[in-house]
């Protein structure tokens, strides 16, 4: 072949392959551009959807449910964002909530950041274990039957997380061994010292059974024996008489000092717990129904402060970690009687003289206010 014909087909040969390269790197520019586009323009879903990332779960197979749920509209432009921001290798597991038209790379960075949905409930202090079953009965994507209710006292209040489908008796569990943790330390049992495994197996019965050691730096336990039963008892009576925290202390003081000299405890919660057993209604017109009455004070039960003294046999709801606290370190004063003072707390009195005429001025407020 004359030289001047090869120079000739290499230049068109390097000609096309030049408009080739072009053509090709325009295409791929325009790939690229539309594949960002895609990457960060609304996708496709409708309404907030809550989707399930598997645990284990790579790139492709959580590209793929992406679409399955239509989360997204391309697998691939998910998995090339992914890579192109190094993302493949910290995609974590969990339910995400993806609002509507979220786009893929929003959904990308949850979860990349492990921005889980969360299921949770809060389970206020002084519930009844009754109302506190009734909490986890209402939630839905809960599973599970609760068969008996739990012994008073035994659980703890908090707020716990919880899993699509979990068991409620699970739920229930954890807020057993909560319970118990909190108790034994605030009693002053040193955290490494306990046998953790042999106590979350041990019935209510054994664990109330405990008494907190003789050389606590707690305040005092006059009047009482300071069995974990008679902590959570009086814990949980003063849970249910104030709903101002800076009031507890206070309170536990007076019921300490009513235990010391004998008195009756008196304390109007003890005689509802003995008239409904904790199945309390929440119609807002108080546990009963209705007011307590002066007829009801004489109704026979262990639980009727007003005619036994002492303690009830046993908690009346459930205390939180404060009313626990207070128990365990009560006020030092010379308090003997409180009332209601019109604005969710109390008035202290030392003398019954001084409490009658408190009482007095409560009457007055709650007629003016038509109680």
């Amino acid at each position: 072949m004359p030289k001047t014909n090869f120079k000739r087909g290499l230049k068109y040969v390097l000609g096309f392959l030049l408009v080739f390269i072009s053509i090709f790197t325009l295409f791929m520019a325009a790939g690229f551009w539309w594949a960002n586009l895609e990457f960060k323009n609304s996708g496709p879903l409708l309404e907030t959807k809550i989707i399930a990332i598997e645990r284990g779960s790579g790139l492709n197979a959580i590209a793929q449910k992406l679409k399955t749920e239509e989360a997204i509209t391309s697998p691939y432009v998910f998995i090339l964002g992914a890579r192109l921001m190094n993302a493949q290798s910290d995609l974590k597991a969990g339910e995400y909530e993806l609002p509507a038209h979220i786009s893929p790379r929003a959904i990308l960075e949850k979860i990349k950041n492990g921005d889980v949905y969360v299921r949770r409930v809060t389970i206020p202090e002084g519930k009844t274990s009754y109302e506190i079953v009734q909490i986890l009965k209402a939630l839905p994507d809960l599973s599970g039957e609760i068969i008996d209710i739990p012994p008073e006292g035994s659980l703890f209040p908090s707020a716990y997380d919880y899993k699509n489908n979990e068991a409620r008796a699970d739920i229930l569990e954890r807020m057993t061994q909560n319970i118990r943790r909190e108790v034994f330390i605030q009693c002053g049992y040193l955290h490494d010292a306990l046998d953790w495994d042999s106590i979350s197996k041990m019935s209510f019965k054994v664990f109330s059974n405990y008494t907190c050691p003789e050389d606590t730096e707690n305040k005092n336990f006059e009047g009482f024996e300071p069995t974990i039963l008679n902590v959570l008892t009086l814990a949980s009576i003063v849970e249910k008489e104030t709903g101002v925290p800076a009031e507890r202390k206070t309170i536990a003081g007076v019921f300490i000092n009513r235990l010391r000299t004998g008195m009756p405890l008196q304390t109007d919660p003890t005689v509802i717990y003995a008239m409904n057993k904790g199945v309390n209604k929440n119609d807002g017109l108080g546990p009963l129904g209705r007011r307590l009455l002066s007829k009801d004070l004489e109704i026979d039960s262990p639980y009727n402060t007003y005619k036994n003294p002492g303690l009830p046999p046993g908690p009346i709801a459930n205390p939180g970690k404060e009313s626990i606290a207070a128990v365990l370190n009560p006020e030092n004063n010379d308090y003997f009687y409180f009332v209601a003072d019109g604005t969710g707390g109390h008035i202290f009195s030392k003398t019954l003289a001084e409490h009658n005429a408190s009482v007095a001025k409560w009457r007055k407020i709650r007629k003016e206010k038509g109680l």
